[in-house]
């Protein structure tokens, strides 16, 4: 065996000898003549194993393999278990009847295909990981007394998506995010907190809208807000709970009674006649499985001792995928991460970590992890058109392939630590800064109406007005302040000056 030579092992070796019509693995391993290596490449991950660790060409030694060494995908996992001959696997069982690989992947083989294996239930053996915490983020367990495994999925047979224990996401979880937000809250005056909220609501409604391209109506913008106020109690098993979010940010019009019943897609119209397809919704048929599998997937995280971040990205992100509804389904997924915050107590009580405006200032990374996972399944779904040519009102996509899996069963580590970095940046940038620029203002309208006893409203305008251009009025706004002589406007203006000076030396 060369220096160069990989020979794939595990899971990338069942990916290989199966065929399987999945996504490739997010880690990749192989067996080289050299030392154990990391290599990583963006999102993928290329483990390097030496020989010692080669596997004998046999599904059950590469199966042990996967479920010993690797932080593995389940989509690929399962997609193989359905390959294997059902008599395979009772033979293993039945030879190592206490081993934890041989119980697990038992354990995974009925839980996933549906079917039963010809085996009496485990007597003995100790209770071992459906996942490996080592490897996986996962909820609290549920024993399952036939296999003698404890249950941690974060999902069930209907929706189960995994989440690998990067460095990164590590990393993430002991920063402390949650702590470093209440405190900052806890340094400024109840007051200023009060109204500060206010603008935090009112900036996460903006924002998520706006990454839909829209600007709503007043009405709109306060129903979603309102919502978002009272995200802690939204009930996703709740079905009808679900509609009337859904009928509080869309237009009245197209409120939805049900499931959709059209099969949707995202893309774009070429030259005014083709459409570029970005990504292909699961079909209308199944989403209703997917859906109970998302509400189940959703309690499991929420009350399964999951990391909150990493809940609300696990939920919120599938929710997406399923696309449930013809419209309004972004705007659902981003309240979704709020409503899994404030069920889980996470960040400061009574307000809002606006992760949609951090989400709007990095839309490129946005963009780039939707398409990454809307990309892997491109080239595996069979579709096609129907009802007439490009221009033609009944023309429709038409999913011709059992996908439904697709959308079950997928790594969604990527989300989870992009969630992260967006929770970082509306602590760090748009909490702080929310909270300055209220600070900033009381004393600057304080000290203004000091100089001149100005109504309410002008001298909030003023203010405004000064502190968009760094603590003086632009040359163009002085007319709108005729009243004022030159040197009251001077005055106001270094008192506004001086109150930033004061919140940028706290």
């Amino acid at each position: 065996m060369s220096n160069d030579a990989r020979r794939p092992v595990g899971q990338a070796w069942l990916f290989r000898h199966f065929a399987l019509a999945v996504p490739r693995p997010a880690v990749r391993s192989y067996v080289v003549a050299g030392a154990r290596r990391t290599e990583r490449d963006g999102p993928r991950t290329t483990e390097l194993y030496p020989l010692r660790y080669a596997a004998e060409d046999s599904i059950v030694a590469h199966l042990r393999f996967a479920l010993r060494h690797e932080a593995f995908d389940l989509g690929v996992l399962v997609a193989a278990l359905r390959e294997i001959d059902p008599a395979v696997l009772e033979t293993w069982v039945r030879a190592q009847p206490t081993g934890a690989f041989s119980r697990r992947a038992w354990f995974l083989y009925e839980t996933f295909s549906g079917r039963t294996l010809d085996l009496e239930d485990a007597k003995a053996g100790n209770y071992a990981g459906a996942l490996d915490h080592n490897r996986h983020m996962v909820a609290t367990r549920r024993n399952s007394r036939r296999h003698r495994v404890a249950d941690n999925l974060l999902g069930g047979a209907e929706l189960c998506p995994v989440v690998r224990l990067t460095s990164r996401l590590r990393k993430a979880m002991k920063s402390g995010l949650d702590e470093e937000a209440r405190d900052l809250m806890e340094s400024y005056d109840p007051s200023i907190l009060a109204r500060a909220v206010n603008y935090l609501f009112a900036k996460e409604t903006r924002s998520s809208f706006a990454l839909e391209g829209e600007t709503p109506s007043g009405g709109r913008a306060e129903r979603f807000a309102q919502a978002l106020k009272s995200a802690s109690a939204f009930d996703p098993a709740d079905k009808a709970d679900l509609l009337r979010l859904h009928a509080a940010i869309v237009d009245p019009r197209y409120a939805a009674d049900d499931w959709r019943t059209i099969q949707n897609f995202v893309g774009e119209t070429i030259g005014g006649y083709r459409e570029r397809v970005h990504f292909i919704c699961p079909r209308p048929a199944d989403v209703p499985g997917l859906m109970r599998g998302w509400t189940a997937l959703t309690g499991r995280v929420v009350d399964g001792g999951v990391d909150p971040v990493v809940a609300a990205a696990v939920s919120s992100f599938a929710f997406v995928f399923v696309h449930p509804f013809e419209d309004g389904n972004g705007r659902i997924h981003r309240f979704l991460i709020h409503h899994v915050l404030a069920r889980r107590g996470y960040g400061p009580p009574g307000t809002i970590l606006p992760v949609s405006a951090a989400i709007l200032r990095d839309r490129q990374g946005y963009d780039d992890i939707l398409s990454g996972f809307s990309r892997s399944l491109l080239d595996l779904i069979r579709w096609g058109w129907s009802g007439g040519g490009a221009d033609s009102p009944s023309r429709e996509m038409v999913v011709e392939s059992d996908s439904a899996d697709l959308y079950r069963y997928f790594d969604a580590t990527s989300f989870a630590e992009y969630l992260y970095g967006r929770v970082a940046d509306s602590v760090r940038r748009d909490l702080k800064e929310e909270l300055g620029f209220v600070a900033v203002f009381d004393r600057a309208f304080k000290a203004v109406q000091e100089i001149v006893d100005m109504p309410d409203r002008r001298a909030s305008l003023f203010v405004r007005l000064c502190m968009q251009n760094g603590g003086r009025l632009a040359a163009r706004k002085r007319g709108s302040f005729a009243e004022l002589t030159d040197d009251e406007v001077r005055a106001m203006e270094a008192a506004v000056r001086e109150a930033m000076a004061a919140q940028g030396s706290a």
